[in-house]
C-alpha cells in the first residue's frame, strides 16, 4: 500500500478514487461477514491515510459549500459534515476492544460522505450521510 497517492499529480485536486478505495477496505467487510478487519499493523496505517485524506478533502469541501446558495440544503448539510469530520478527527479512539477498528470506521464513513459532498454538491445532500 502506498501512503502518498491523495491527489491528482497533474491537477493537484484530491483523489476521491483512492480515498474511496481506502474507505472500502474498511467498511466492506461490513458488508461481507466472513471477511476479517484489517491485521492490527494495517489498521494504524489505514487510519493515518483516513485523516491524511480527511486534511486534504476537506478545504475542498468547503470551498465547493461557499460557492452554494447561503440558504440551501446542500450547504448546510456539506457544513455539518465538516463539524463533523472535525469532531471526530478531534476524537481519540476508545480503549475498549475493537476501539481502533471503531474509530476508523468512523473516519472512513464520514471521509466517504464528504467524497459525495465533493463530487456532487448540490446532490450530496440527499443521499450523503455525514458520516454516522
Amino acid at each position: 500500500m502506498t501512503d502518498t497517492v491523495d491527489t491528482n499529480s497533474e491537477t493537484g485536486v484530491p483523489d476521491i478514487e483512492t480515498m474511496r478505495e481506502t474507505v472500502n477496505r474498511l467498511l466492506d467487510p461490513d458488508a461481507v461477514p466472513e471477511t476479517l478487519p484489517p491485521a492490527a499493523s494495517e489498521l494504524g496505517t489505514l487510519t493515518l491515510q483516513l485523516r491524511g485524506h480527511l486534511d486534504l478533502l476537506m478545504p475542498e469541501v468547503e470551498q465547493a459549500a461557499g460557492k452554494l446558495a447561503r440558504n440551501s440544503v446542500p450547504r448546510y448539510c456539506a457544513l455539518a459534515c465538516l463539524g463533523e469530520a472535525r469532531q471526530k478527527l478531534a476524537a481519540e479512539p476508545s480503549l475498549a476492544l475493537g476501539g481502533d477498528l471503531a474509530y476508523a470506521r468512523r473516519l472512513a464513513r464520514v471521509l466517504n460522505a464528504l467524497c459525495d459532498h465533493r463530487q456532487r454538491p448540490a446532490d450530496a445532500a440527499r443521499t450523503a450521510r455525514c458520516g454516522s
